[in-house]
């Protein structure tokens, strides 16, 4: 299946069952359905689905927070925060992550951001190796940062 084979999309109510399944099916962190909608509510241009054949494959979430930065400098920024990005298995290696997550980014941007970041488990080299892809780049691990013990990498890019 080729990327024109799938479309990314703005998430919106109607995906909710769907992606909270995918959420469930790919990652064993877990989210409430009151989760998902807070944050489709306060950063819409940020969440997006991926549709093959109007079935949702995949999404991405992400919110803006103001914090301290992660670029390792000692000053406060506001930064877009990727929360979680899964895509069913089965449409894996069709370049739909890095649809979400460029659709992500230009969200992002239009809230103003300075610099993005994430936590990815330090054994998901699939996923590393796309943020990398996005300039995104390892600035420390946070020891059992996960439910079962493992580590979590934090990456972060600047806007």
């Amino acid at each position: 299946m080729l990327e024109s084979q799938f479309q990314v999309v703005p998430f919106n109510r109607s995906y909710l069952d769907n992606v909270v399944e995918i959420n469930r099916i790919c990652l064993p962190e877990n989210y409430s359905n009151y989760f998902f909608l807070n944050l489709l509510e306060r950063f819409p241009k940020t969440f997006h689905v991926a549709l093959v054949d109007e079935e949702v494959v995949g999404y991405i979430m992400c919110r803006i927070e103001v914090g301290l930065s992660e670029l390792g400098k000692l000053s406060l920024a506001k930064k877009g925060h990727i929360v979680s990005l899964a895509v069913l298995p089965k449409y894996r290696g069709m370049r739909i992550a890095s649809a979400l997550v460029k659709e992500a980014l230009k969200g992002m941007a239009e809230y103003k951001v300075n610099e993005s970041f994430l936590e990815v488990r330090a054994s998901n080299h699939p996923a590393i190796n796309l943020y990398k892809k996005f300039d995104f780049i390892p600035r420390r691990t946070i020891p059992s940062y996960y439910r079962d013990g493992e580590n979590s990498l934090v990456m972060s890019k600047k806007f």
